[in-house]
């Protein structure tokens, strides 16, 4: 018997993104993985939800 060398969910979550988006109504930074993208996100400064639809992606230089 060999030892795994990463842990058990490793498979099912390695090739997940993680996003960052702003609140449309505060403009605080919420990260979402994009397994994520179809459930309900509330804002943890407004309380207001937020709908990544409307988010842009921002890349750094």
């Amino acid at each position: 018997m060999t030892t795994p060398m990463h842990c058990p969910g490793f498979e099912a979550h390695k090739n997940l993104k993680s996003f960052i988006c702003k609140c449309p109504n505060c403009g605080e930074e919420k990260e979402i993985f994009s397994d994520e993208f179809d459930k309900k996100h509330i804002c943890k400064k407004c309380n207001q939800e937020i709908d990544f639809t409307k988010c842009k992606i921002e890349a750094g230089v």
